[in-house]
């Protein structure tokens, strides 16, 4: 876990409030694995909506991210960038599943082109 009053030291001479966020997860050990996704898209037309993410490592194992709770907008050949986290950590990253959705139960289904992605590790940043 992390000591928040050992934080303080940090954040006061920064700026004025001061906000800071510590997620955990609903799971044991409560640990949060955060990473970046950084997206560069391809479609067209712009599309508004949520990603979620599912990395594998090369034993098959699993973990999905958890949905953000705010759209992004996706324009042709803008990068995005959005933190994302998992409750469990994987090492060695065999395969990077994304999977865009846009929350309507009526209406068209959009696909989301990927021209570019990198998912960089915030716990590890030299993966």
């Amino acid at each position: 876990g992390y000591h928040a009053d050992r934080w303080k030291k940090l954040l006061i001479p920064y700026s004025s409030p001061t906000k800071a966020y510590f997620d955990t997860s609903d799971q044991d050990p409560f640990c949060m694995y955060s990473y970046l996704l950084d997206i560069t898209t391809w479609n067209k037309s712009i599309r508004r909506g949520f990603i979620k993410v599912k990395i594998t490592d090369y034993a098959g194992n699993t973990v999905e991210s958890q949905m953000n709770s705010e759209a992004s907008t996706f324009q042709q050949y803008k990068r995005v960038k959005i933190l994302t986290g998992f409750h469990r950590d994987i090492e060695k990253i065999a395969k990077i599943s994304l999977t865009f959705s846009t929350k309507t139960l009526i209406g068209p289904k959009h696909k989301l082109r990927i021209l570019q992605m990198k998912l960089k590790s915030l716990n590890n940043p030299k993966r």
